[in-house]
């Protein structure tokens, strides 16, 4: 089977790394891709967005099956025009997608179908989003209504700090057309945690759990980030919360999407709230996280080709998957200034040694290789150090030694991933985002 990956990023050389040793595969190739995906794909550069030069790729290749790995292709409509184009794909339509791609959307999606969430209000007016703060209690969670890059969502501790976030996103358009419309949500405290599951539009398959590391600084502090790392299995997540999990916050949109005529094919991720042992949705995406996928296919031992293949196919009635004992987790490192400024095409060493350790995977976020075959950061989030172990303390030991072994001047990441789990000590509250 010839199968391409639509991507750049982490994520996307994380799946091209699973998708590669199935054998099912026999040939992979990666638009646009990166120099990570290049050792286990042919890189085509053709943008995640561009669909129609994504199409004639698929012709001209003899593409048998496209895997879609962000989330703004989904939400524009890729798998919409492959499908129409005869192109097997993997992601939900376009009317899915809006899942992830209009957070006002799908928190109405939730009243409508009783999904247990924080309570929200919208708003396109920026002076009636400055007035709602007024009469209420912080803090307070604002969110803009469209794609951020994952970077749409401030936890206002004080009211001062929720005014500036609304007027930067309403005024100011710090995220351009996605901040035109905001979400202003209670504030969850708790456990936060990354669940996903495989929908085939009529089934739904549980995968595992994850916890991320959204904020740039060590101890969660510092601005939001794409994720800054992340690790499985969560210690505070157990088979009773995957239960009331697949019950109470998936069926619904398995059941809800095809009752109003948009069954939803393709990875669901939750991104969920533990408030006293009560599961509360705090988002849907349409995708797998990043980087929760490289945790997630670090200890995936089924074939991963085939389960997607079957959410395409339907009949996860029938499936299963196993998962290793083992845990894994992953340090992301980061270009200096991210998530702000940063510059690029700043040289790498030491990356192909740091792999060579045992039950260590190295997963391309951002790199490009010069003329000299030197590789160089390409972006904000750069590589995704990932290990596993017998526990979640070895993996975070072996990860860092790997990030140990990599010359990067100008690359920056946190030493303390892992921390909710391994140092109850500490003040374990989610960040209600």
């Amino acid at each position: 089977m010839r199968v391409l990956i639509v991507g750049s990023g982490g994520r996307e050389h994380a799946l091209a790394w699973a998708i590669a040793a199935s054998p099912l595969c026999e040939d992979l190739h990666a638009a646009p891709g990166n120099a990570g995906m290049a050792g286990v794909a042919q890189c085509h550069d053709i943008a995640a967005t561009d669909q129609a030069g994504l199409i004639d790729l698929c012709w001209g290749q003899s593409i048998d099956f496209v895997v879609i790995g962000p989330e703004e292709p989904l939400v524009l409509g890729l798998a919409d025009a492959l499908r129409e184009a005869g192109i097997r794909v993997f992601g939900p339509s376009a009317a899915a997608a809006r899942l992830e791609g209009s957070k006002a959307w799908m928190k109405d999606f939730c009243t409508r179908h009783a999904i247990p969430t924080a309570a929200y209000h919208c708003f396109s007016d920026c002076q009636a989003a400055l007035a709602f703060i007024e009469g209420r209690d912080v803090p307070l969670v604002i969110k803009t209504d469209g794609l951020a890059a994952g970077k749409g969502v401030t936890i206002a501790t004080d009211k001062a700090m929720a005014r500036e976030a609304v007027i930067q996103n309403m005024e100011d358009q710090r995220f351009g057309a996605a901040g035109n419309t905001i979400i202003i949500e209670d504030y969850l405290p708790g456990e936060e945690v990354s669940f996903f599951a495989l929908l085939d539009g009529d089934h739904a398959l549980a995968l595992a759990a994850a916890q991320d590391h959204k904020r740039l600084g060590e101890g969660d502090s510092g601005p939001n980030t794409g994720g800054m790392g992340a690790y499985s299995p969560p210690p505070c997540f157990d088979q009773d919360l995957q239960d009331q999990v697949m019950a109470t916050i998936i069926a619904p949109v398995l059941n809800g999407m095809r009752a109003e005529g948009h069954p939803y094919q393709g990875v669901l991720f939750a991104g969920l709230m533990i408030v006293d042992g009560v599961p509360k949705l705090l988002e849907y995406n349409i995708r797998f996280g990043d980087p929760e996928c490289q945790v997630l296919l670090a200890r995936l031992r089924s074939d991963l080709l085939t389960a997607l293949l079957t959410v395409e196919e339907g009949g996860l009635d029938h499936f299963d998957l196993r998962w290793s004992e083992e845990a894994a987790l992953c340090v992301v490192m980061a270009a200096r200034g991210y998530p702000g400024m940063y510059e690029k095409n700043m040289p790498i060493d030491g990356v192909e040694t740091a792999a060579a350790a045992p039950d260590v995977e190295i997963f391309h976020a951002a790199t490009l290789r010069d003329d000299q075959g030197r590789l160089r950061a390409n972006g904000g989030r750069v590589l995704g150090v990932t290990a596993c172990g017998p526990d979640l303390s070895a993996a975070r030991t072996k990860a860092y030694q790997a990030v140990e072994q990599i010359d990067w001047p100008d690359g920056i990441y946190r030493r303390d991933i892992g921390w909710r789990a391994l140092e109850p000590d500490k003040n374990k509250k989610g960040d209600g985002s």
